[in-house]
């Protein structure tokens, strides 16, 4: 599933990172994306489930809006798209039903990832679209920054010592 990277690749997904970014601070799930044509980058997104309150709000979906939109066509098939994460199964099938032409992300996701760790829906014969996809640009920045993320969350959820351990006389 590993097709051809370029430095244009690097490139975009150094503004999806920034996508992600713009989410970490947010308190979101550090995921980012963009919608590049042409040359420009004509859609942008960012992981915003908590802030929309919406499983729908995921970066790869909100860039494809937004490109669509700046477009006024549903069918993206002059544009890639660069996302920080493996996209998961729902991303992969809007990303399919955009038409992309080509799909670029940074590292996998082996609990939800639908390119390459769970599922190989990009390259599934028994769809009527197909999508090349390169994996692995920028994977370990894109790692990092979950990685950070989340044991930063973990830190902030700890239980105090109080917490793990009941004061024996509470409840009596």
């Amino acid at each position: 599933m590993n097709h051809p990277r370029t430095d244009i690749d690097v490139s975009y997904m150094r503004l999806a990172l920034d996508e992600g970014r713009k989410a970490a601070e947010e308190g979101e799930v550090p995921v980012g994306a963009v919608v590049a044509c042409q040359g420009e980058v004509i859609g942008r997104g960012h992981n915003q489930r908590e802030t929309q309150q919406s499983p729908l709000a995921h970066a790869e979906i909100l860039a494809i809006q937004e490109a669509s939109s700046r477009l006024r066509n549903w069918r993206l098939s002059e544009c890639d798209l660069y996302v920080t994460l493996e996209p998961c199964v729902m991303c992969v099938g809007a990303i399919l039903q955009a038409r992309i032409r080509r799909l670029v992300f940074g590292c996998l996701d082996a609990k939800a990832g639908a390119v390459e760790s769970l599922f190989a829906l990009c390259d599934d014969a028994r769809l009527n679209h197909r999508l090349p996809a390169a994996g692995g640009v920028l994977a370990r920045e894109s790692a990092d920054l979950l990685g950070r993320f989340f044991k930063a969350l973990r830190e902030t959820k700890k239980p105090s010592s109080a917490e793990r351990w009941p004061s024996p006389v509470e409840g009596a």
